[in-house]
């Protein structure tokens, strides 16, 4: 056993059933330090000393402060996110030490939200959250020894939605629209845009020369650059001369899309707009999200490489992207193919050797 300074501080080094420790005297004085390390003698000799974790004076809310106030509020995109599960965990863990919060009271909290109805992925961010919290309170805070939150599983979720616009739905469904939400499913049939992202589409977010947008995710927090098919261009090109000809500027001149002009279109004004056209077409359950799904298929269905779909839709995870896969035959027949092509132009070069 002894002392040893970091710092300004001194700290105590023994051996306790084999494992060794390393501990902070939290003191500046050497001669404090040595009384307090001759206590931690006595009671080991005596078999009273128990290591004291720092999670046994922290609580659950002071462990949850630190994570929003350091890790969710820089991540913008996940912020609102951790708050709303946050809302559910605080009343059942918040006056909790941490070392109280164990495997069989997480599942306890995970019945209880059963009960009151929250969906198998709702349960799963709230896990996740605290999973990540308790991480952080292990290593680097070292307020606790483990997680608790890993040792209880997740909940099952249902398998991912998988609607998709045809090309007889769309035409229907453009029919039923207006000219400005027209415009708008346009792009996100062939942008493969979230909802947010193509509202706050601007100007300058938009390479006519070049035929490319920028889009910035609020939810992963990258940009993208997506090219513009034909069709997109087009619009975009006659939306750019109606801004030309408009006398009066308004604030919301630098949005891409608005409605009536010079006002921001809102997801509420957008979303009765899209629910009347679809009703109006008379297509079911197809909701605003699943054109984006639509976009992701066809680039599937049409042979193009999963790599592609992942930058062009701006998933984080490729795991994401992978819900595409059996929409990717004709990709695969063309790796098939590929083997025929190079078994026939080997046949073909040894035919032409022995001719030689």
């Amino acid at each position: 056993m002894g002392l040893f300074k970091r710092g300004s501080v001194w700290w105590m080094s023994f051996t306790y059933e084999g494992k060794q420790y390393r501990q902070s005297t939290e003191t500046e004085n050497k001669k404090l330090a040595k009384r307090i390390l001759d206590k931690v003698k006595g009671e080991i000799a005596e078999g009273k000393w128990f290591k004291k974790l720092p999670g046994e004076d922290r609580t659950f809310r002071e462990m949850m402060e630190k994570y929003m106030e350091e890790h969710s509020k820089p991540k913008k995109a996940s912020s609102a996110r951790d708050k709303a599960s946050l809302l559910h965990l605080s009343p059942f863990f918040d006056e909790l030490c941490l070392t109280a919060v164990t495997p069989t009271l997480i599942d306890e909290y995970k019945v209880q939200r059963r009960l009151e109805g929250a969906a198998p992925a709702t349960i799963n961010r709230e896990l996740a959250l605290m999973k990540h919290a308790f991480n952080l309170a292990h290593k680097p805070w070292r307020w606790v020894t483990d997680n608790p939150a890993k040792e209880v599983p997740m909940e099952k979720e249902p398998p991912p939605r998988d609607r998709w616009l045809t090309y007889e739905k769309e035409e229907k469904l453009l029919t039923a629209s207006p000219q400005w939400l027209k415009e708008i499913i346009v792009f996100a049939i062939e942008t493969g845009c979230r909802r947010e992202e193509i509202l706050s589409v601007q100007w300058n977010d938009v390479d006519l020369f070049n035929r490319v947008v920028t889009i910035f995710s609020k939810k992963t927090g990258e940009s993208r650059t997506i090219p513009l098919t034909q069709r997109v261009f087009e619009i975009l090109k006659e939306k750019e001369r109606e801004k030309v000809r408009a006398k009066v500027r308004s604030i919301t001149d630098d949005l891409v899309f608005n409605h009536p002009p010079g006002k921001k279109v809102n997801i509420y004004t957008l979303r009765w707009g899209y629910e009347e056209a679809v009703e109006k077409a008379e297509i079911q359950d197809l909701r605003f999200h699943d054109l984006r799904h639509t976009f992701a298929s066809r680039m599937a269905q049409n042979g193009v490489d999963p790599y592609t779909v992942q930058n062009l839709m701006g998933h984080t995870s490729f795991t994401t992207t992978q819900r595409y896969a059996h929409h990717c035959v004709e990709s695969l027949r063309r790796g098939i193919e590929s083997l025929d092509v190079a078994r026939r132009e080997r046949a073909e070069g040894i035919i032409t050797n022995l001719a030689q």
